[in-house]
């Protein structure tokens, strides 16, 4: 589903991205870890149009169409607007939520769906109220006098409403209460198994690989590890570098 070759990303003179490959398969919960600064969301900003790879030998390919890069047998340079990547059915929640704090739930939810033809049905939001039974509850609050956990679950309602084929997730346990990171990667798990599949950057990386197939490990913007997330969590260098043993 999602492919990224040999893509490298700069600010200015500083290298945040060194080459790094990886894949998404259709159906599966892929987890990014690494350190704070190791270019976990760089990648994902890249992968949804915020940043451009600075190596035209880079590719970004989503659903066989290429976001970034030259397509094999053309000269043409292909660069995608973020706008037409959430068309072809990627939805972005950011590190840090986002929401909209003086817009009601409701209104941000209706945000999330700008990439429908016509208006969203209700369909579209009992899909998230599923996910999300406080957000129901919510509907009429203004998002920022929600506590961190409900904004937190506002961004993920409002990347569903776009109907995501891919989600890519940024942090999404940072500065939650335990119980709450618990109750929110049991969403995860949820989300994946009604057919989305997730790209998930986290540095609580133990419940990341319990729940992801596969992981990829970046280091100072290159991947230095990568296979079953099981097998990853068994590594001596992860447990010692990222799981606190």
């Amino acid at each position: 589903m999602l492919k990224l070759e040999n893509v490298d990303v700069s600010y200015g003179s500083i290298k945040a991205l060194h080459g790094i490959s990886l894949e998404v398969k259709a159906g599966e919960i892929v987890a990014l870890i690494g350190a704070n600064g190791a270019g976990k969301s760089t990648t994902l900003r890249t992968i949804s149009g915020l940043l451009k790879p600075a190596n035209k030998d880079s590719k970004v390919i989503f659903k066989e169409e290429y976001i970034f890069g030259i397509r094999e047998g053309s000269r043409k340079y292909e660069c995608m607007a973020p706008y037409k990547i959430v068309e072809m059915g990627l939805s972005h929640v950011p590190e840090g939520r986002h929401v909209f704090p003086l817009m009601t739930v409701y209104e941000n939810l209706l945000m999330g769906a700008h990439s429908h033809k016509g208006k969203p049905g209700q369909s579209d939001f009992d899909r998230v109220y599923h996910h999300f039974p406080r957000l129901k509850e919510r509907i009429k609050q203004v998002a920022g006098t929600l506590s961190g956990g409900e904004q937190q679950m506002v961004a993920m309602g409002r990347a569903l409403m776009a109907s995501p084929s891919l989600l890519i997730l940024d942090e999404p346990s940072m500065g939650l209460a335990p119980m709450l990171v618990e109750e929110i990667f049991h969403i995860i798990e949820d989300i994946n198994v009604a057919g989305t599949t997730i790209l998930l950057v986290e540095q609580n990386a133990h419940l990341a690989l319990e729940i992801s197939n596969r992981a990829y490990v970046l280091e100072t913007g290159t991947i230095v590890l990568e296979g079953p997330a099981q097998e990853l969590a068994k590594n001596e260098a992860i447990r010692r570098s990222y799981l606190g043993e």
